[in-house]
């Protein structure tokens, strides 16, 4: 054997160990590749029903959300009209004081000159 032929041969033997400890993390990173695939298969077969799901839930939602709109401008309304009730209230308020506050006064400067008349009679 020549100096070639053995420089070949250990050549050889380096790239077959070199292949040898190359092929293992390879092995094991396809291993790995075929789980995720695996696991991403399974997440999409599952991932189809809870989309469904959701849009579903979604449009429930929006729904809700509708509803609760109209209620929100019925109590709007509900507001403006207590408001108009509150502000006819005051307004009868003070014509109710205006018609009667004169009378009431001369009622009660009646009645209590007539319980001074009644007692000054008595002294």
């Amino acid at each position: 054997m020549s100096v070639a032929e053995l420089a070949a041969m250990v050549a050889a033997i380096a790239l077959c160990v070199l292949v040898a400890l190359v092929a293992v993390p390879l092995i094991k990173l396809n291993k790995t590749l075929d789980e995720a695939r695996e696991l991403l298969g399974r997440v999409g077969d599952r991932a189809v029903p809870l989309l469904d799901d959701l849009r579903v839930t979604v449009a429930s939602a929006n729904a809700e959300l509708d509803r609760i709109g109209t209620v929100t401008e019925d109590a709007g309304k509900v507001a403006a009209h207590a408001a108009d009730v509150s502000e006819d209230a005051a307004q009868f308020s003070n014509l109710m004081g205006a018609v009667f506050r004169k009378p009431l006064v001369k009622t009660a400067a009646f009645s209590y000159g007539v319980r001074k008349a009644i007692q000054g009679t008595r002294q």
